[in-house]
């Protein structure tokens, strides 16, 4: 979706929504009123939108006023403190702490923030970054995306205060298991 520049995997979301009873927030190629009404219309309990609040902040805070900021996510995506947009392909002078700052004053509540230097390399996440959010945005609720490699990540995240992670490879290759999160959680 995102490098495509418009929605495309509307089809597995409705299969994935109906065929399930997971809380789904679809994002990735969000461009217009039509793709963000084709997301909640398949099963998208919530939306991120990232190069949409680059490219068209106007469009983003309409959907912001219209949805709520409990289905609006805000996508900050970056590479060196540096927002990215494009499916990562491009990267702005938009400090990322200053990025969210701007959506934070308009309402925006959860932002999930991907370190891409780190995605996909297991290399722990850039708690650095997310520390610099917290203390400067401490009512923002942070999900951590990027570098996860292990449950000490996410134990030392949620000990910085934040409230969420995305984990993938470290799921697909063994490292994390869903009974260690769900333990975890438990306790």
């Amino acid at each position: 979706g995102a490098k495509a520049n418009h929605i495309v995997n509307y089809k597995i979301l409705e299969q994935i929504a109906t065929g399930t009873d997971l809380v789904i927030d679809f994002g990735g190629g969000l461009k217009s009123d039509s793709d963000i009404e084709t997301a909640f219309s398949c099963g998208a309990a919530m939306v991120t939108g990232g190069s949409i609040a680059v490219r068209e902040p106007e469009t983003f805070f309409r959907w912001l006023g219209k949805y709520g900021s409990d289905k609006i996510i805000l996508g900050a995506d970056a590479r060196d403190g540096m927002i990215a947009v494009n499916g990562w392909q491009e990267v702005t002078e938009l400090p990322v702490v200053d990025f969210i700052s701007k959506f934070h004053r308009e309402g925006i509540g959860t932002v999930i923030s991907t370190d891409i230097s780190r995605d996909g390399m297991l290399t722990g996440p850039s708690y650095e970054l997310y520390r610099e959010i917290i203390e400067k945005l401490p009512d923002v609720n942070i999900i951590a995306s990027g570098g996860i490699a292990s449950m000490d990540d996410i134990i030392k995240l949620a000990e910085m205060k934040v409230p969420g992670v995305i984990t993938g490879k470290a799921i697909y290759e063994g490292r994390i298991s869903l009974d260690d999160i769900k333990q975890y959680n438990l306790s």
